[in-house]
């Protein structure tokens, strides 16, 4: 007879129907499409088995159940892990030569110190623009509000602006 386990969360819409009758010993368990008897045994863990004789069942107590199909779903394999060093060709790919690193970062400090002259000199246009708060009415101004929105604007434009330039320094202090 083949053995058969099954999880207790597989069978939760079984469970219903196990509490329905216990068999007796003098009946033989019911077959469905051909397969055995399968019982609910209580304990901890619950176990569910097709394996059990009906004398057998009813002196551990189980139950069995009736009128629901069982499904068994079977996990989908674990992919198995790529060896360590899968991405290095050679053992030495892990270290780049110091001349190299070394034009890397003189690049990387240049593009920085490029990015940084380009923000300081928008910072200073916008705080020229900006008069201290009070910037010249351009001419489609006519209305205050608008006047404000611009304004508003402005003092916006030089706060982001001074914090991208603090955090270009802070970028050129970590390669030096």
């Amino acid at each position: 007879m083949k053995r058969r386990l099954f999880d207790i969360g597989m069978l939760l819409a079984a469970c219903s129907a196990a509490h329905a009758q216990t068999p007796s010993a003098s009946t033989p368990p019911p077959q469905q499409g051909g397969s055995a008897a399968v019982y609910r045994c209580p304990g901890p863990p619950v176990l569910y088995t097709d394996a059990l004789t009906v004398k057998e069942a009813n002196e551990r107590g189980c139950k069995l159940i009736e009128g629901t199909p069982i499904t068994i779903v079977q996990m989908p394999k674990a992919r198995p892990a790529p060896p360590a060093n899968a991405g290095a060709s050679r053992p030495g790919d892990s270290k780049v030569d110091p001349t190299a690193q070394r034009q890397r970062d003189s690049d990387a400090r240049r593009i920085l110190e490029g990015e940084l002259k380009r923000e300081e000199d928008k910072l200073a246009t916008l705080k020229r623009e900006y008069n201290n708060g009070e910037p010249e009415r351009q001419g489609n101004e006519r209305n205050y509000q608008t006047y404000l929105d611009r304004v508003a604007g402005l003092k916006a434009s030089i706060t982001r602006s001074e914090s991208d330039v603090a955090a270009l320094k802070r970028e050129l202090a970590k390669l030096q």
